[in-house]
This record gives C-alpha cells, sequence and structure tokens, in this order.
C-alpha cells in the first residue's frame, strides 16, 4: 500500500452530523480514503485500501451494522473496533493512523 502523508481535521460536530452508524467515510485522504469510526470509547481511524492486493488499492465498505466493513473485490471482513482480520482472506489487519481529539471539538487523524 502507498505511504502517503495523512494529516485530517473534522469537528465532532460534523463528524456527527455526516457520520452513518457512527462511520466517517472521508474520500481523497491517504491511500483510498479513511473510515473514522467512534467506537464508544473514542475514535479510530483506518485507510480504506484493503491490505488484500493493496496494489489493486480496492475500497473497503462498511457493512450494514456499523461493527465490520467488507472488500468489495475480494469478501475479505475486519473489525472495525480495532482493525482486526474476521474474514478470509484477510489475514492483515487494516492501516490504522493516529487519532487525537484537539480541545474538546476537534477529531484530528495523523500518520
Amino acid at each position: 500500500m502507498p505511504e502517503l502523508p495523512v494529516n485530517y481535521t473534522t469537528t465532532i460536530q460534523l463528524f456527527n452530523y455526516n457520520a452513518r452508524n457512527g462511520i466517517l467515510e472521508v474520500p481523497d485522504v491517504g491511500a483510498a480514503g479513511l473510515l473514522i469510526v467512534s467506537t464508544g470509547a473514542g475514535y479510530k481511524a483506518y485507510d480504506r485500501c484493503s491490505p488484500v492486493n493493496p496494489e489493486n488499492l480496492c475500497k473497503i465498505v462498511p457493512d450494514a451494522g456499523g461493527i465490520t466493513t467488507t472488500d468489495p473485490c475480494t469478501g475479505a471482513k475486519w473489525l472495525l473496533m480495532d482493525g482486526s482480520p474476521q474474514k478470509a482472506p484477510a489475514v492483515h489487519y487494516l492501516k490504522s493512523y493516529t487519532v487525537r481529539i484537539q480541545g474538546s471539538q476537534q477529531i484530528r487523524v495523523t500518520n
């Protein structure tokens, strides 16, 4: 997967407004976009590029329940709470980024 600089900021208010099932899809950041996930205990951020055949830049898609995500190219699945592989051919964790809450209103995602 290409290593690209990531420096994305949003407000918690905008996250809450735009997120579906606690997941915000952010295009044009990282290799294939970002998924920012509210875990209930904070936030996680992952690159949308599937770690299965990353050279194809297949974008993972959040599942309806908001707990897992699927690679539509291979059917692989990952848990969004920690990025762990849940269904073959997934064997690697999702690429994660650092998430910091700045002040009490901003979510900042970096690598």
